[in-house]
């Protein structure tokens, strides 16, 4: 999985089996999800038009599917559990009085599986979303207004199938729980901040106890955690778990699996590929690495000058 922002459009790109409240056909491939920030009062085409002329801007094709939501997408919030990656959007189309009191007007969802799913657990999985959306409705004392429309849920995974479940019990669905649970109010909160200028990126982490950390860049306490002048743009590596064995390893889980490890991997944060990732976010990994050692070639042969 790949995501990255245009303009006011989150794309997630990879090689997707997909499920969703907006899919009518039960589940179906995909290599891209599209969720579309409209500013309140602007006027729009078909959902469909709109999803169709943003992926044609983009040239990702027409095997995609997505949601249009009325927001910033400096609202976007994003939280990492693991093998999991959910994308959440609140936004309030209006400031009336019954937006004001539901707390958290329409709540775009997105979960993505680095491990792959049956069709079973998608739907599971969109029943664990709606379940746990629900419970935090009722522990914060929000109402939705009477006749609001479904909020869209898109369930996607990649790989071999390793999860036939998502429900309560389960690994994949005792994950989105708690991710939702956390996230749905920390992007209710982030959505009534004008002042938000990006979007948030959190990471479940285990270190002293299991915690949330929101990645704050110009305040991270471990900085610099590779090298000094060492770029901070990708903190979560987007390639992650990219798999190749020049870059990490494949190392025991705690669960009995495999994690992927590639803690010693300082490419990303190399300022050129940085850069160079930012400008092209769809690059292929083994594209990155030859342009990453194409530097350290000149930097070693003494025609460019060493990073920090």
């Amino acid at each position: 999985m790949r995501y990255f922002l245009s303009d006011n459009t989150l794309f997630i790109r990879g090689s997707f089996h997909a499920s969703g409240t907006l899919i009518p056909d039960g589940s179906i491939p995909v290599s891209t999800i599209i969720c579309l920030a409209a500013p309140p009062g602007l006027a729009l085409q078909s959902a469909a038009k709109e999803l169709e002329l943003a992926s044609a801007a983009e040239g990702v094709g027409r095997d995609y599917t997505g949601f249009i939501t009325q927001g910033r997408i400096q609202d976007l919030c994003v939280f990492q559990y693991d093998f999991l990656t959910l994308f959440i959007m609140v936004s309030f189309p209006d400031e009336s009085p019954e937006h004001r009191k539901s707390g958290t007007g329409a709540t775009g969802i997105i979960v993505c599986s680095s491990q792959g799913m049956s069709d079973t657990a998608l739907h599971d999985a969109i029943k664990t979303v709606d379940n746990a959306k629900a419970e935090t409705l009722a522990a914060a004392g929000w109402e939705m207004p009477a006749g609001s429309p479904p909020d869209p849920v898109i369930v996607a995974s990649e790989g071999e199938v390793g999860h036939s479940g998502a429900g309560a019990g389960t690994p994949a669905g005792d994950r989105i729980r708690a991710a939702l649970l956390y996230g749905i109010p920390e992007a209710v909160r982030r959505s009534r901040d004008s002042s938000q200028n990006r979007p948030a990126f959190f990471i479940f982490s285990r270190f002293k106890g299991e915690h949330w950390v929101e990645w704050i860049p110009e305040d991270c306490p471990y900085y610099p955690c590779h090298f000094k002048g060492q770029r901070c743009d990708f903190c979560y590596c987007p390639l992650y778990p990219c798999g190749d064995e020049s870059l990490g390893q494949w190392a025991p889980g705690s669960n009995g699996g495999k994690v992927w490890n590639c803690a010693a991997c300082t490419m990303i944060h190399e300022p050129a590929v940085a850069e160079y990732l930012k400008k092209y976010p769809e690059v292929p990994i083994r594209e990155l690495i030859r342009f990453w050692k194409k530097g350290e070639k000149a930097v070693a042969e003494g025609t460019k000058p060493a990073s920090g």
